[in-house]
């Protein structure tokens, strides 16, 4: 039950009217204060994403209903009352740029508004970089790592490769805990590894702790893309011709268009395919069925793993019931 008070003393939740503006870290009081409560500052934001509405050809056939600009803007106003951690501004055209404290953050907002039936288009992730004394200066986090000895090693290879530097090592109730200082661009798509490196084992945690000097180009290990060429529906007998070119992310039966990404090419480039072709009927053999073609289990597309793994020519299509990658521009002459 609510109670009209006229004290109130640390740890108790109160309601104040006739206030519009106020937010985390600020200072009510009456006029004659002059010196706001010391407060510590909410961490800046590190990463930011471009996010807009799905122009793809399967617009609205995943069961979304909020598929317009305006209701995004209405969700994302919505999120900013509580959200303090995120800044969201207009982008370019109806697209709209959001920045937060790491992909994890970003990629829980996304979905929940899949959740809530929204359809969206979502931008690679962009760390957010500044300049200091004519310097380039880049988010560093403080990242804490408990696994056991048996993955030590590939956690600190791959830390390292992500231009990591090992601070700490030592045990703490049967794991080796590891202290890293790691830029935050290291970090995006790293959770997806942590977690089948260490097979579900491994806790990770990261602190922002400020900016340094940029540590320089991370290596760069993704390769070209199998890219749909035509649309319509994906036939086994496609796909097993393709599984020599690549890993595939999509199986028999599943809606393609011209742009859609259905898997990683096995060489730097991209690759044109038609993974919709029929096996034809002939005078030396029937068109069969594709019930005797086993395939290889697709990839699984996971959101924060498709948020990391897009290049800058592609977007992540988010549905209330597909997550897919696609090309930003889909015709193929017109990315020639």
């Amino acid at each position: 039950a609510q109670e009209e008070v006229t004290m109130a003393s640390a740890g108790n939740i109160v309601s104040i009217a006739g206030l519009s503006a106020a937010s985390v870290t600020h200072t009510i009081a009456s006029e004659e204060v002059k010196e706001p409560i010391k407060t510590t500052p909410i961490d800046p934001p590190t990463v930011a994403i471009l996010l807009g509405v799905n122009d793809s050809p399967l617009k609205g056939k995943d069961g979304g209903t909020e598929l317009t600009t305006a209701k995004i803007k209405e969700r994302l106003d919505k999120e900013k009352l509580t959200n303090v951690a995120l800044s969201i501004n207009k982008g370019q055209g109806d697209q709209f740029e959001i920045m937060g404290r790491g992909e994890l953050q970003l990629g829980i907002l996304l979905e929940t508004m899949r959740r809530e039936k929204f359809e969206l288009s979502v931008s690679p992730p962009r760390v957010l970089f500044q300049e200091k004394e004519g310097k380039k200066m880049e988010p560093i986090e403080e990242v804490i790592v408990d696994v056991d000895d048996e993955f030590t090693n590939v956690v600190i290879q791959k830390l390292t490769l992500r231009k990591g530097e090992l601070r700490e090592m030592k045990q703490i109730s049967g794991k080796n805990r590891l202290v890293f200082q790691v830029p935050s661009r290291g970090l995006i798509g790293f959770h997806v590894e942590f977690a089948a490196d260490t097979r579900g084992t491994g806790v990770l945690n990261h602190v922002f702790v400020g900016y340094e000097e940029h540590k320089g180009e991370l290596e760069k290990t993704r390769k070209g893309s199998l890219v749909s060429m035509c649309e319509g529906i994906t036939t086994a007998y496609a796909l097993e011709a393709l599984e020599s070119r690549g890993v595939l992310f999509v199986g028999p039966g599943q809606p393609v268009y011209e742009g859609s990404v259905i898997g990683e090419h096995n060489r730097p480039t991209d690759l044109d395919v038609n993974p919709t072709k029929k096996k034809k009927l002939t005078n030396m053999r029937a068109s069969g069925n594709d019930e005797n073609i086993v395939l290889v289990p697709p990839k699984t597309v996971t959101l924060e793993g498709a948020v990391a793994y897009i290049q800058d020519d592609e977007i992540v299509e988010l549905t209330p019931k597909n997550i897919r990658i696609r090309k930003k521009i889909l015709e193929k002459n017109l990315r020639k």
